[in-house]
C-alpha cells in the first residue's frame, strides 16, 4: 500500500506506466485493456480530442498538441471533431462553469466536481460511463480554470510518454500501439500559486539561435517556450529582456499569443509596470529624448511611460485585459542600484504612485490586479529597514546569486499577496559570471526551496535559467517541486535523477543515465567553470602541497571518468536517442571534462616552464589540442539536427580575467622551453593525498548515532554538497533548539596524539532567512561543554567589509563554508564528538579533527565508486 500511494503521489514527469501497479491505480496509465478502461489509443488509433467551440483558446492550443501527442505515441495524430458523435470515444477537455460538454455531464450527475470551483488551476482525469446518448464511455478531463484543463492535458501527455522537452530537447517519444486510461479519477492541483522560468543573459545563446532560427526573438520563437512551461505545469514568464530586447514592444504578437495558451506574463525585478527596461531608452512615448531614470527628477515622464505599459496590458478589449503579474518598484537605470542613501519614503511613494496608475487605468481597485515587489539585492534592505507595500502585493524575497536565499518571511504570513523567492541557475556579477553549463545540484535546489516552502513562500517560484539550455535538469526537477513541494520528500529527490532519465530515455539505461547527471552536477558545483583557471587547484607529485582538498589531477580523473562512463552508454543507445542524450548527457560530460584538462595541461605546462624543463612544452600541445577541442564540441552541437540549435552554445567561458567575460574565447597562455637534450618521460601525478596522519575526516552522514528529538529528525542527503553528501534536521523551517533539546549528530573519533584537537565542520553554503544575521551550530567533545560556532556568512552586496567580502565570496567560489573550534588538552584515544542542531538551515557535510595543524580547507578525496 505504501508503495502505491507513493506512485500515486510522486508528481514528477514519468515514462508510460506499463506495470500491473499502474494497471491497478485508478485514471492511470496502462497498455493493456482493463474492467472499465477508457481506450485513449487502440491498435495505433487515437481517441478523438473535443473541446466546446466557445472554449478558451488555451484550451484549443492544449487539445491540438494533446491530438499531436497522441499521433507520436499511437502513429496517428487524434482526430479533432467539433462535436460528440454517436459510437465515439471521444477525451473531453473543458472548465467546469464554461463548457456545456462538461456542465452537461455534470448536471446528468456523470461526474462529480463539487470540489473544484474556486480552486486554483486544479484539474481532475475522470473515465465516465455512458457521458452522452449514444456515447458508452469518454475520458474528461476538468479544469477548475483553464489552466487547470491545461495542465491536465499536458499531465497525460507526460504519462502516455510524451517528455515536455520533446521539442527543446528533441527527447525521443516512444510507440505504443495501445494506451488505455484505467477506471476512476485522478485530480491535482498546484501547491505554489506561480511558477516559472526567467530566460536572462540570453547574449550571445539563446539570442544567436533565436535569429538564425526564427529571425528573432518572436512570437514564432515564444510559442515553443510557452508550451514547453505549460508542459512542465509553470505558468509564469519573465521574458529575455537584455537591450535591445523588449517582449511586447518588439513584436506585439508575443504577448497575444502568451495569454491564448494561458501563460501568465510578468517582467523582471527591475522592469517595473510590464515595461521592458530598453523600452525607456527607445523613447517612444515618454515624451524626453534622454531623459533620466531618476524619479525625483523627472517623475512625470516615468508615470507616463508606466501608465503606457498598463494601458497595453488593458489593449486586449475586455475588463480583464492579458494577464499579467505586475512587477513594481524601481531599481537604478540598467539593473543597478539606486543612488546611494535613497529614502525608502520615495520607493513608498513610487508604489504608490504605481498602484494609483493601476487603478485608474484598469477601472478597479488595484488589489485585483495581481502585483509583486522583487526585494532584489539592495532592495531587500530597504524591506528591512521597514519599507512596506500594500498587503495584496507579493513580495518576492531572492537568493544571493548563487543559490543560498538572504531572507525568508518571519512576520505577517497571512498576507493576501503571499511570499515568493526569486532562484538562480545563472548569472552576471560577482565574484564572477556563470552561464556556460548547468552548475546546480538539485539536492542543493530542494533544501533551500523546501525550506521556503515550509517558511511561507508558497506565492511565487521562479528561477533564472540563463538560456534555458542546457539547464533542462535543473529546471525539470525545480518546476516538478514547485508543482507539489509536499511531494518532493528527501527520498523523492534521491529517485529523482533515475525517474527523469526514465522519462527521457526509456528504462534501459535510466539508472546508469540519473547517476551521470548527479555524478555530473556535483563535480560541476564543486567551483563554477567560470571560476576555473590553472591556479584554482594545486597540481602535485609526491612532494607537493594540495590546495582546497583535491588535487587537480584527481578531479581530471574524475571527469575523464565519467566520460568514458557517459561514452559506453552512449555506444548501447539506439540512434534515434542520440541528438537528446547529447543535450541532455553528452555534451556537459565531455565539455567540462575537456575544460579540466585543459586548465590542467595549462598548469603543468607552467610548472615545468618555470624550471626551464622541456616537458612543458607536450603540455603547451596539450593546452592547445584541448582549447581546440572546446570548439569542436561547440561546433558539433551546432551542427546537430541539421542545425537546430546552431548559437546556442555560443557562451564565452575560456579566458575570464575578472567577474565579467572576455568578449571571445582566450587561450590561457602557455610557455615553450628550448629542448637541449632527450625530455624526460611525462608522468602525471597519480590523484595523491597529502601527508595527513592523525588527521579524522568523516562524512557527515557516516555519524555514529543520531538523536532525534523536538519533533526533528536528522535526514542525510546524498550528493548534496562536495563529496558524498550531507545531513541535516528535518523538517525545515522550525524554530532554533538548545543544547537541553538533545538534537545532535554523534561521531566516535580516535586520536593519535594528545594535544589541543581542532574540530573543522564542513558545511554547505546557506544564509540566515530570519533577519539575525548568524547561524549556529553546537560542537562538543564526550560530556564536555558545548561550543557554539557562529556563522556570520553575508551576501553580496550586504557584506560590508572586505573580510565579510572575501568570505563570502570564497563560501560560493568554493561551495563550502568551514567553521573551527579548539578543543585543548585532549588525549590521545577514542572520543565522541557531538554536533548539536541550534539553527534551522545548517547543512553538515563533513567533520575534521586533529591534534595537528589541518589544512584551512581540508576536504579529503572525492566520493569513490
Amino acid at each position: 500500500m505504501r508503495l502505491l500511494l507513493a506512485i500515486a503521489t510522486l508528481l514528477v514527469t514519468s515514462t508510460l506506466a506499463s506495470t500491473v501497479l499502474a494497471c491497478q491505480t485508478q485514471a492511470s496509465v496502462c497498455t493493456s485493456r482493463t474492467a472499465g478502461s477508457f481506450a485513449l489509443i487502440d491498435a495505433g488509433k487515437p481517441a478523438a480530442v473535443i473541446i466546446d467551440a466557445t472554449a478558451d483558446p488555451a484550451l484549443r492550443h492544449a487539445a491540438d498538441n494533446f491530438a499531436a501527442d497522441l499521433g507520436r505515441v499511437g502513429g496517428t495524430a487524434a482526430p479533432r471533431p467539433v462535436a460528440v458523435s454517436a459510437g465515439a470515444h471521444p477525451v473531453i477537455i473543458g472548465v467546469a462553469g464554461h463548457s456545456p460538454l462538461i456542465d452537461g455531464m455534470i448536471q446528468a450527475g456523470k461526474l462529480d466536481v463539487q470540489d473544484m470551483p474556486g480552486q486554483w488551476e486544479a484539474f481532475r482525469q475522470v473515465v465516465v460511463e455512458q457521458p452522452l446518448p449514444g456515447v458508452a464511455r469518454a475520458l474528461a478531463i476538468v479544469g477548475a480554470d483553464r489552466r487547470g484543463a491545461v495542465f491536465g492535458t499536458y499531465d497525460l501527455s507526460a504519462k502516455i510518454g510524451v517528455s515536455p522537452w520533446y521539442w527543446f530537447a528533441d527527447v525521443p517519444v516512444a510507440r505504443q500501439e495501445n494506451v488505455f486510461i484505467t477506471a476512476g479519477w485522478h485530480a491535482d492541483a498546484p501547491k505554489v500559486k506561480y511558477r516559472g522560468f526567467f530566460i536572462n543573459d540570453e547574449d550571445p545563446a539563446f539570442n544567436t539561435w533565436a535569429r538564425q532560427r526564427f529571425g528573432g526573438i518572436n512570437a514564432q520563437m515564444y510559442a515553443h517556450v510557452f508550451e514547453l512551461l505549460l508542459r512542465l505545469k509553470g505558468n509564469y514568464l519573465w521574458p529575455a529582456m537584455w537591450p535591445p530586447k523588449a517582449f511586447n514592444d518588439d513584436d506585439p504578437q508575443n504577448m497575444v499569443l502568451a495569454d491564448a495558451m494561458g501563460v501568465v506574463m510578468g517582467t523582471s525585478h527591475h522592469e517595473p509596470m510590464t515595461r521592458a527596461h530598453d523600452e525607456w531608452h527607445r523613447n517612444t512615448d515618454h515624451g524626453v529624448t534622454g531623459g533620466a531614470w531618476n524619479y525625483e527628477s523627472n517623475a512625470d515622464n516615468l508615470r507616463r511611460f508606466w501608465r503606457g505599459g498598463i494601458e497595453r496590458m488593458m489593449s486586449k478589449g475586455d475588463s480583464h485585459g492579458y494577464e499579467s503579474l505586475v512587477t513594481l518598484g524601481m531599481r537604478g537605470d540598467g539593473d543597478e542600484a539606486m543612488a546611494e542613501g535613497t529614502a525608502t519614503r520615495l520607493l513608498e511613494n513610487i508604489v504608490a504612485d504605481q498602484r494609483r496608475i493601476i487603478a485608474e487605468v484598469t477601472g478597479k481597485p488595484a488589489e485585483r490586479t495581481p502585483q509583486v515587489w522583487a526585494l532584489y539585492k539592495e532592495v531587500q534592505d530597504y524591506y528591512d529597514h521597514g519599507m512596506r507595500v500594500p498587503d495584496d502585493v507579493t513580495l518576492l524575497f531572492a537568493d544571493d546569486n548563487w543559490g543560498q536565499i538572504r531572507r525568508l518571511p518571519t512576520t505577517d504570513l497571512e498576507r493576501a499577496g503571499g511570499f515568493g523567492v526569486y532562484y538562480h541557475f545563472d548569472y552576471v556579477g560577482a565574484p564572477r559570471n556563470y552561464k556556460w553549463l548547468n552548475t546546480t545540484q538539485i539536492e542543493k535546489t530542494w533544501q533551500q526551496m523546501d525550506l521556503a516552502y515550509a517558511r511561507g513562500a508558497r506565492a511565487l517560484w521562479i528561477v533564472n535559467v540563463g538560456d534555458i539550455k542546457p539547464m533542462e535538469f535543473p529546471l525539470s526537477f525545480f518546476m516538478d517541486q514547485a508543482w507539489n513541494p509536499e511531494a518532493m520528500t528527501a527520498d523523492a529527490v534521491a529517485r529523482y535523477p533515475e525517474q527523469w532519465a526514465r522519462a527521457s530515455f526509456g528504462p534501459a539505461h535510466a539508472k546508469a543515465i540519473g547517476e551521470l547527471v548527479t555524478r555530473y552536477s556535483q563535480y560541476a558545483a564543486r567551483r563554477k567553470p567560470e571560476l576555473i583557471h590553472p591556479g584554482s587547484f594545486m597540481i602535485s607529485d609526491q612532494h607537493g602541497e594540495v590546495l582546497n582538498g583535491m588535487e587537480f589531477g584527481q578531479m581530471v580523473q574524475e571527469w575523464a571518468a565519467l566520460q568514458r562512463e557517459m561514452v559506453a552508454i552512449r555506444n548501447r543507445m539506439p540512434a534515434h536517442q542520440h541528438p537528446a542524450y547529447v543535450q541532455l548527457v553528452e555534451h556537459p560530460i565531455a565539455a567540462m571534462s575537456n575544460l579540466y584538462q585543459l586548465y590542467y595541461a595549462v598548469a603543468w605546462n607552467r610548472r615545468l616552464a618555470a624550471a626551464n624543463d622541456a616537458r612543458a612544452n607536450i603540455f603547451a600541445d596539450r593546452a592547445e589540442a584541448a582549447f581546440a577541442r572546446d570548439q569542436a564540441l561547440t561546433d558539433a552541437y551546432h551542427r546537430m539536427l541539421d542545425g537546430k540549435w546552431d548559437g546556442m552554445m555560443a557562451q564565452v567561458h575560456i579566458g575570464y580575467t575578472n567577474w565579467q567575460q572576455p568578449a571571445t574565447q582566450v587561450m590561457p597562455a602557455v610557455r615553450r622551453v628550448e629542448d637541449k637534450g632527450a625530455a624526460r618521460p611525462v608522468v602525471f601525478a597519480s590523484a595523491f593525498e597529502p601527508s595527513m596522519e592523525g588527521v579524522v575526516a568523516i562524512e557527515a552522514p557516516d555519524y555514529s548515532r543520531a538523536v532525534n528529538g523536538s519533533g526533528l529528525r536528522w535526514q542525510a542527503i546524498a550528493h548534496l554538497g562536495r563529496t558524498r553528501g550531507s545531513v541535516l534536521a528535518l523538517p525545515q523551517g522550525r524554530a532554533p533548539t538548545t543544547q537541553q533539546d538533545n538534537v545532535r549528530l554523534e561521531y566516535d573519533i580516535t586520536i593519535e596524539h594528545a594535544g589541543d584537537m581542532s574540530v573543522q565542520l564542513h558545511l554547505s553554503p546557506t544564509l540566515d532567512t530570519t533577519g539575525r544575521g548568524s547561524q549556529r551550530i553546537g560542537v562538543s567533545v564526550n560530556d564536555g561543554p558545548m561550543q557554539v560556532l557562529v556563522d556570520k556568512l553575508l551576501p553580496s552586496p550586504t557584506a560590508t567589509t572586505l573580510e565579510e567580502q572575501r568570505d563570502w565570496n570564497r563560501a560560493v567560489e568554493d561551495n563550502v563554508r568551514v567553521l573551527q573550534a579548539v578543543f585543548p588538552d585532549t588525549p590521545a584515544g577514542t572520543h565522541t564528538l557531538k554536533v548539536w542542531r541550534l539553527d534551522d538551515n545548517v547543512v553538515l557535510s563533513k567533520v575534521v579533527a586533529a591534534t595537528r595543524p589541518i589544512p584551512l580547507l581540508y576536504l579529503g578525496p572525492p566520493a569513490t565508486r
